[in-house]
């Protein structure tokens, strides 16, 4: 008999949910409807707006870089713990004062929880299914990621119109301690045996060095063309003067699109193998970044919401998923390396955008660049397909 009860994967399945909605949710989704809220009501304007952003990605990317370079699966275990503790830190660590050094250094802790959520839950889960005998698969797991998106836009609806942005950046904090029980108690300590529950070995296969770099190339594609409408959308619809109100609308649309699309994109690479699904994934995802700069009304918004949010987590799914089953032992140390480059964009493209923003009136720029650069990334994924891997 198995020693694993299917109730027990639903627990540590709903765990990494948890901590998804928790660490990108709350941490770090919660700024996108929070945002134009705070450049009404305080000093923030696309510029500095945008600066929060960047520092956000730069904790992401040093969360990145430790994931990267740890092997201990216990430690892992202990700082996926740390990182659901900081992001309620970070995210009422916001309300503290209307101080930008303070933001800065809160934003850039919720950074570092989300890669504590992301890769290291990722990877800590990734490990337990395959080691317990089940498929391989996270796309249930990720769909935390469009669920925080859709309850921080739901929560910023309701709050809109009572509270102003201190009391939101409260109530999500509350929000946030509710979401640690779970994403804690239900995630089991980490086996340390290279055995799975079959007898089987957990063997590693690392894919060529060429072939890898091609995929982190195609990666940070993907990441600029993410982080632009992922900070700026629902600053992109508000400034449209006949669609002011309507943000928090569309930045539900994408996280009730991104919460199902991984378990979607999981069944599409099936059929076709992981590069195929990214490659039909980067095309609608470029068509849903580009839509806000040639159809600025709320049908085409709500268009755009819809094919962002649907591709998008089913892009970074898809990837480290792929990543992690090339090293089953330790698969959060790939998924880290690859986020690196994902992180990069990140880093460099909301300042950037904020700047371009200011200074011209619009975001049409940044958004049609960051559809040029993922078709760059379709490119790359084509090449990879006729490439060897090992």
């Amino acid at each position: 008999m198995p020693i694993t009860k299917p109730p027990i994967r639903l627990k540590v399945m709903l765990a990494g949910l948890c901590s998804l909605i928790l660490t990108m949710g709350v941490a770090r989704f919660s700024y996108t409807p929070l945002l134009p809220v705070m450049m009404d009501e305080t000093f923030l304007g696309d510029a500095t707006g945008g600066w929060l952003a960047t520092i956000n990605y730069i904790g992401y990317m040093c969360g990145a870089l430790i994931a990267a370079f740890i092997s201990d699966l216990k430690l892992k275990d202990t700082l996926y713990r740390i990182g659901l503790i900081v992001a309620v830190a970070s995210t009422l660590g916001m309300t503290l004062a209307e101080n930008y050094t303070l933001w800065l250094i809160m934003r850039f802790m919720a950074g570092l929880s989300s890669a504590a959520g992301l890769l290291l839950g990722s990877g800590l889960i990734l490990n337990w299914m395959i080691r317990h005998g089940h498929r391989a698969e996270l796309g249930l797991h990720f769909s935390g990621v469009g669920a925080g998106i859709a309850g921080s836009a739901i929560i910023a609806m309701l709050m809109s119109d009572h509270f102003n942005w201190l009391q939101q950046w409260q109530a999500f904090s509350v929000v946030g301690i509710f979401l640690v029980i779970p994403a804690w108690v239900w995630l089991p300590k980490p086996g340390y045996s290279n055995m799975i529950q079959s007898r089987a070995t957990l063997n590693d296969q690392a894919p060529r060095r060429e072939w890898m770099l091609l995929l982190y190339a195609a990666y940070f594609c993907a990441g600029v063309g993410y982080v632009i409408s992922a900070t700026f959308l629902v600053a992109i619809v508000d400034k449209q003067t006949i669609l002011q109100g309507n943000g928090n609308l569309v930045w539900l649309i994408v996280g009730l699109a991104a919460t199902p699309a991984c378990v979607f994109w999981d069944k599409i690479a099936r059929k076709t193998g992981e590069l195929k699904a990214l490659f039909i994934a980067y095309g609608i995802n470029i068509i849903g970044i580009v839509i806000p700069a040639i159809d600025s009304s709320l049908q085409g918004m709500i268009i755009s919401g819809v094919l962002f949010g649907g591709t998008f987590i089913g892009i970074v799914s898809l990837m480290l998923t792929m990543v992690g089953k090339f090293f089953p032992s330790k698969p959060a140390k790939p998924m880290g390396k690859l986020t690196l480059s994902y992180g990069v964009a990140q880093i460099t493209a909301p300042a950037m955008t904020g700047m371009v923003a200011e200074t011209t009136g619009s975001y049409n720029m940044p958004l049609y660049m960051a559809g040029s650069i993922m078709l760059v990334g379709m490119v790359l994924l084509v090449i990879l397909q006729y490439r060897q891997k090992y």
